[in-house]
């Protein structure tokens, strides 16, 4: 697409079905799909989608959804932002790839000195680049061992941190994400997200000693475990807990990141400032990469411990950058804003339909609570039916992480559809 173009789908009302979901086009490409890609795929619903724009997406048959999961939370400028399109275009015209690993790529050291200003420390910041938010995972477990000396390291039950062994053996929302790969990694260990008293009186009475432990790796906000907040004052709790015993906080806001919360990341809500902050997703608006930033006194590993040949891509480098300047310039903002305007409006239809049990979230990270799983599930597919792109995560939470671009009218168009699958598949207060 060029720029009119871009500008005219992200500007087209939406949602608008011209056929049955999924259409011809979609069903044939779907039966093509699974006969060659691996059936580990978990699709969510059957949207084929063939460009986008904005908030908007439009899938092989024509037919313009309204996006409020955003690829799961990383479209943060939006589908093909101009800006970030163009960064990516004149990047890929002079570079396409040199590692950054063997060699002294600019752009790479250019990503660094933005995640240096903006970390969420008081102290200077280092930073190695990834090409997903599962890297940098693994990227901190090793760091935190090598600069502590220590083995364990303490996760979250409910949590999600990706796939690979380190970060899925960190992972613990789902049972299945573990099933059939064991051994995982040793030295795991996992407490309560939110609790006060099951890490010290539990881990570390019976189980391991914080003078072993390296690091307790937590998301400011549980995103697959079902956009969870904390409780007013346990990140405190867990910054006052570390320091006392030689603790590393490492946050993963490879979610809740980028804006995401009406702030840079979503840990600046609550007060504390962790050692380690992970980013991903949204960082480069669809490009892969994601990111360790790490307190510059922690950064003391030696040459070659760690590396990535297409870590910091320099395509990928570019579309941070560019997204960045977007996020800091306004989106940011708008996601506090259109995230205030999508609570009220969820709140009151909540109050007519028992069935959502709750509404919750910060900015424009918002989790809506059903019953059980099938009640949510089958919102879910009737808001795609009707051409509103949600997600579900947890048990029983729909999400919507929608692009930080989103506007008013798309708010209240999706606030509409989204009541209308909420009265269709539980029936009305």
């Amino acid at each position: 697409m060029n720029t009119a173009e871009i500008t005219d789908l992200a500007n087209a009302q939406a949602p608008r079905l011209i056929t049955e979901v999924p259409g011809p086009e979609a069903r044939a490409r779907i039966e093509r799909d699974g006969k060659v890609t691996s059936p580990s795929l978990p699709r969510a619903y059957p949207l084929v989608p063939k460009r986008g724009a904005g908030s908007v997406v439009e899938d092989v048959d024509g037919n313009l959804f309204l996006d409020v999961n955003a690829g799961i939370a990383v479209t943060s400028t939006g589908h093909s932002h101009p800006e970030v399109v163009e960064a990516i275009r004149r990047q890929a015209e002079d570079l396409l790839h040199y590692s950054a690993s063997d060699f002294y790529l600019p752009i790479y050291s250019d990503v660094c000195e933005e995640l240096d200003r903006i970390a969420p420390f008081s102290k200077p910041a280092r930073s190695f680049l990834t090409n997903s938010g599962t890297e940098a995972v693994e990227g901190a477990i090793k760091l935190a061992r090598f600069a502590t000396g220590r083995q364990y390291v303490i996760g979250m039950l409910e949590s999600f941190h990706g796939r690979s062994y380190g970060s899925v053996s960190l992972t613990a929302s789902k049972a299945k994400y573990r099933t059939g790969f064991g051994p995982l990694l040793p030295g795991i260990h996992h407490t309560h997200f939110g609790d006060f008293e099951h890490l010290e009186q539990v881990l570390f009475k019976r189980l391991v000693s914080p003078s072993e432990v390296a690091a307790i790796v937590v998301e400011p906000i549980l995103g697959e475990g079902g956009y969870v907040l904390p409780p007013d004052g346990w990140f405190a709790y867990l910054r006052e807990l570390c320091d006392r015993h030689g603790i590393l906080l490492v946050v993963d806001e490879v979610q809740s990141g980028m804006g995401r919360t009406g702030k840079m990341w979503a840990i600046e809500h609550f007060g504390v400032e962790p050692d380690i902050v992970l980013a991903g997703k949204g960082i480069g608006s669809g490009m892969p990469l994601g990111a360790m930033i790490a307190r510059e006194d922690l950064m003391t590993w030696e040459v070659g411990a760690h590396g990535s040949t297409y870590g910091g891509n320099p395509v990928a480098c570019a579309a941070a950058l560019a997204s960045l300047r977007l996020i800091e310039g306004g989106l940011m903002d708008n996601a506090r804003d259109m995230g205030d305007l999508l609570m009220r409006g969820l709140r009151r239809i909540a109050e007519h339909h028992p069935a959502i049990r709750d509404v919750r979230g910060l900015g424009l990270m918002i989790g809506i609570q059903f019953p059980d799983h099938d009640v949510m599930s089958a919102v879910e597919q009737a808001a795609f039916h009707k051409g509103l792109l949600v997600l579900g995560c947890g048990d029983d939470v729909i999400r919507m992480s929608p692009p930080l671009v989103i506007r008013r009218d798309q708010v209240d168009a999706a606030l509409e559809v989204f009541e209308e699958a909420v009265a269709e598949t539980t029936g009305r207060g």
